[in-house]
Order: C-alpha cells, then structure tokens, then sequence
C-alpha cells in the first residue's frame, strides 16, 4: 500500500501462486520505480510494519547482555542466556562496562575503602586506577570522557565532583539536600545533554535539576504526590529525548515518567502488575 499526503494511489497484495519468478523479490526488499528516464523520485522516511498475523508466526524474544551492581549479588555482568559470564565480589552502587571492556565501579564502604570508592577494574580483576572517598560513602560514577569522572560523594557535605585518574579534583558543587542520613542523600547522578546535573533525592522525594558551575537548583520535580507513607523515595532519573524524565521511585514499588511541567504522564507499579513484580525499583 502506498500513500501519499494521506490519500491512497495504490493498494496491491501479490498472489501467492503468482507464476513470474523474475519478479518474485525476496522478503525485505522496496523498490521505487520510474518509468521515464528523466523524472526524479524523492523519497522521505519509508515505514515498514509487520502485519498482525505474520508478527505472530515470527516473534522472537530480544535478549540482552547487562551489568548488575549491589551489595548482595555483588557485581555481576549476566550474559544474553541468563548466565553469569563474570563477577567481581565487591560491593557496588553503580557501574559501567567501558568500550575497553573495564568496568567502572562506585564501591560502598569496604575494609579496602572505608568511605566508598572508585575503581576501573579489567575481566581478569586488577584495578587500573582507584579513588578514596573523602567522607562517609560514594553512590554513584559516570565516565564523561577525556579522562575524567563525575562522582556523587555523600556524607556532612554532600556532594558532586569531578576527578581525573589520579584522583584530582577538577570541579565540584554542593548538593541541596538533607544531611542527616549520609546513604539516602542521593543516587545516579548524572550529566544531562544541556550540561546541567541531574539527582535524586530520596528523603527529599525530589529530583534536581542542578547549574553545575553555579550550584544552581533550576527545576525540582517532586515524587510525594501519593504521601510520603507510600515511600517513593527517587532512585533513578532519565532524561528521555523528548524531554520528558523517567524516575524509579524504589520502596514505592512504581516507575513514572512526567513531562517538562512536572505533569505524571505515565507510571506502572505492582497495583498494575501481576505477581508484585516490583520490589525496590532501583534502576
């Protein structure tokens, strides 16, 4: 079927007993014709859809490869058949598996880093650099490239720097939040497309949207509107590319995702769900 400004010019379903084998094409093939060797075809995004029928006969399950991180499991990187294809037994609140094949770690608290740490660690376990945390605890890294590592570091002043390998530090900025209890402070901070921070703050119920060259606190979007009894402490924030921003509300056992005027366009949880699927929806 081919349409055009929304008015259909052609409607065609080939026969299946259609007996011209040189014009049979294989499947996933389009063709645009022209018959006079002088006009011009242009073209503009050609969309494709299974039809209903045929997707039930060929569905395959897409299955991916992931990185998991915590105290309990410890850090592990699971492969596409569900097997544990490496482990690193540390304590981690965060990770990245680099293009190098490292992975980059936020370590709780350990004998080895009593305030929570940093470390790129190679497959065969040795650690390729490694940061101290300079207070209580460190929740989260995230490589920004050039050699540098934006950290989230909690404790009496929270807060989000930037350091290199060595340990440097290159930039850092305060974060507004409460103080009195140092592990729920803050988790997956990251650096947003537009250059500003993002942080959620679980005993605040609130993401931040941070100027990090000011300590600016540019937008607020609060995650209590069902009551604080509901535990919806903000875990995780991602900023979707239409603009909207997706949060893992953990204890409240429910991901929403709200639009640029702070609006709930969306969210799922276990009243949504068979079986209570949720249980601390940290990522």
């Amino acid at each position: 079927m081919v349409k055009i400004n929304g008015k259909t010019i052609s409607d065609y379903t080939e026969p299946n007993d259609l007996d011209r084998p040189e014009r049979c094409l294989a499947n996933g093939t389009f063709a645009l014709q022209a018959h006079d060797p002088k006009s011009k075809v242009f073209y503009k995004d050609l969309m494709v859809k299974r039809l209903a029928a045929d997707a039930e006969k060929k569905t395959v399950a897409v299955k991916h490869s992931f990185l998991g991180v915590g105290r309990g499991n410890r850090v592990v990187i699971i492969n596409e058949s569900g097997e544990i294809e490496w482990k690193y037994d540390q304590p981690a609140s965060d990770g990245w598996v680099l293009e190098n094949g490292n992975v980059l770690l936020a370590l709780y608290p350990t004998k080895s880093f009593p305030k929570g740490g940093v470390v790129e660690v190679t497959r065969d376990k040795k650690i390729v650099w490694q940061y101290q945390g300079q207070q209580k605890e460190i929740s989260t890294v995230e490589p920004l490239g050039d050699g540098l590592y934006l950290v989230a570091e909690l404790g009496d002043e929270p807060r989000a720097i930037v350091i290199n390998q060595k340990g440097e530090l290159k930039k850092k900025m305060a974060f507004a939040c409460q103080k009195g209890n140092a592990h729920m402070q803050t988790r997956m901070l990251r650096l947003l497309d537009n250059g500003n921070y993002i942080a959620p703050h679980l005993l605040d119920f609130a993401v931040k949207e941070y100027n990090p060259e000011t300590g600016e606190v540019v937008r607020v979007i609060k995650t209590d509107e069902r009551g604080r009894e509901k535990r919806d402490w903000p875990f995780t924030a991602i900023r979707l590319k239409n603009g909207n921003t997706v949060i893992g509300c953990t204890n409240g056992n429910r991901v929403i995702e709200v639009d640029a005027n702070n609006k709930i366009v969306w969210s799922v949880g276990n009243d949504d769900l068979e079986g209570g699927l949720f249980a601390d929806a940290c990522g």
